[in-house]
């Protein structure tokens, strides 16, 4: 028996969320019945993080225990087999027994990417955000260099559980541009639930000028009681990358 660390990339349009639920689709359970049909016993599979209804992914981590007697492309291309064609094992490799995706990461990895076109655009709509007006991307800027560093998040989210803590810590937030498209990176030791989408979200008003920039140093504040109001659409978000420390 051994402790399994996946690598798993998805198109999150046609799942409700990566967590297991009875009788709708979600990732989890597709994984799970993957590994069920090649000899998989055990309860649940772990998880970096609960990506929601619609949301992409090409740097999920789970985990899982298998006896498993062959080698490990083996097992990649045994899942993968199993597995619909939205949903794929990367890569795959032996960890420590103790080894848990969600407990051991130092830093997790988010990308949202918004298309600027009055017109849709069907071909492209599924991983991005289309808005119009088109966005600053200084303005951009401008805002998103407030969210490095420890603080209160809770005007932009909510914990998983009502007593959980709304302080975390961003390392970078960034923003780009590729021709038509801004690219929003952003990377933290975790986040609360929707905190990414309701960022973007309030960034974008603060690209098209409808907000000042630094709006968003007082959302940041402790104890600030107006959250806000809007929340980005799933599509547009991909979960890229967790870190470990070693």
């Amino acid at each position: 028996m051994a402790r399994y660390q996946v690598i798993l990339s998805y198109d999150g349009t046609n799942f409700l969320g990566f967590q297991r639920q009875s009788d709708v689709r979600t990732v989890q359970g597709v994984v799970e019945n993957a590994l069920h049909n090649i000899g998989w016993q055990d309860r649940g599979i772990l998880a970096a993080g609960r990506t929601d209804t619609g949301v992409h992914a090409s740097g999920q981590v789970i985990a899982f225990d298998l006896d498993w007697n062959h080698a490990n492309l083996d097992l990649q291309r045994a899942m993968n087999a199993n597995l619909p064609n939205d949903v794929a094992v990367r890569s795959i490799e032996v960890s420590n027994e103790n080894f848990h995706p969600r407990y051991d990461a130092y830093a997790r990895h988010y990308q949202y990417r918004i298309l600027c076109e009055k017109t849709r655009q069907p071909l492209r709509e599924r991983y991005t955000w289309r808005v119009w007006p088109d966005v600053n991307l200084d303005l951009l800027q401008a805002g998103a260099h407030h969210f490095p560093g420890t603080h209160d998040f809770a005007a932009f989210g909510t914990p998983l559980h009502s007593d959980g803590s709304t302080i975390r810590t961003i390392y970078s937030a960034i923003w780009s541009r590729d021709e038509e498209e801004f690219i929003f990176d952003i990377r933290g030791n975790a986040f609360l639930y929707r905190m990414v989408r309701r960022i973007v979200f309030f960034m974008v008003k603060i690209g098209q000028g409808k907000v000042d920039p630094d709006k968003v140093r007082d959302q940041l504040q402790p104890g600030f009681n107006s959250p806000v109001q809007g929340l980005a659409p799933s599509c547009g978000l991909n979960f890229v990358r967790v870190v470990y420390s070693s």
